[in-house]
């Protein structure tokens, strides 16, 4: 008798797959796949790494940078096209000092005069409490936020400053002081503290306003109690630049 594995049926018959391996070897299969989408999708760099991703503090100081030369640009252009209509402009004298006023106004000329200036800077970050009964700072009692800056502001129009400058932008009628976090944007620039706010007035009016102003009182027992940054200068006389930026309304128009 031969042997079954000679007959023509035990020739015949072939390996069988096992469920097991067929589902191993779509699990390594997929494994692969995603180990080739991964690699193509990184480009060869490490994706867990923040080091191939453009930082946000890195694209805003870009703008900034961009906006602050756009602003010359604009600065200088706009020059040039005054002194073209001055040459060139059939107006009468008294339409030229009307038109003085109001860029004296608007905050596009030159400013001179007596000046006071007020800087503003973060506590430092291991400030403790420097007076009894005050409890222990938290975070946010140790960095200039956008009420102290507006309040300097407003208290400085209030003692009657005739042009006011933070940092090295004049303000105008549309300027917004603004913060995100521990950063000052204004009129599309960046800023970090310390803060610095000239103005252009009676030296002894202003300081009467910012003595006077209850926001700024509040802010005064900060200083006291966690070293919150203050410090008035009297300037002296001082030039405040023009406003080179847009003035522009996007979202108001002027009433008829």
């Amino acid at each position: 008798m031969s042997n079954s594995a000679d007959s023509p049926a035990g020739a015949g018959r072939r390996p069988r797959w096992r469920p097991v391996r067929v589902l191993t070897g779509a699990v390594f299969a997929l494994a692969g796949l995603i180990f080739f989408t991964s690699f193509n999708t990184a480009k060869g760099t490490n994706i867990r790494t923040d080091a191939s991703l453009l930082k946000l503090s890195d694209l805003i100081q870009e703008r900034s940078h961009k906006n602050g030369a756009l602003e010359e640009s604009n600065g200088s252009l706009r020059d040039d096209v005054e002194a073209l209509a001055q040459r060139d402009g059939g107006g009468t004298k008294a339409d030229d000092a009307r038109l003085k006023a109001l860029e004296d106004n608007a905050g596009t000329k030159e400013l001179s005069g007596k000046a006071v200036t007020v800087t503003l800077a973060d506590a430092p970050p291991d400030a403790t409490a420097k007076l009894p009964g005050y409890p222990e700072p938290q975070p946010n009692d140790l960095v200039i936020h956008q009420q102290d800056l507006q309040a300097v502001v407003n208290a400085l129009w209030q003692g009657g400053a005739k042009g006011i400058k933070v940092m090295d932008q004049r303000l105008i009628s549309t300027s917004a002081v603004r913060c995100v976090g521990n950063t000052l944007i204004l009129q599309g620039r960046v800023y970090s503290p310390p803060y610095k706010v000239t103005a252009v007035g009676d030296p002894d009016k202003l300081k009467d306003a910012l003595a006077a102003s209850p926001e700024i009182q509040n802010y005064m027992l900060y200083v006291n109690a966690y070293g919150l940054g203050w410090k008035v200068d009297d300037d002296g006389a001082v030039t405040l630049p023009g406003y080179s930026g847009t003035v522009d309304l996007h979202y108001a128009k002027p009433v008829e």
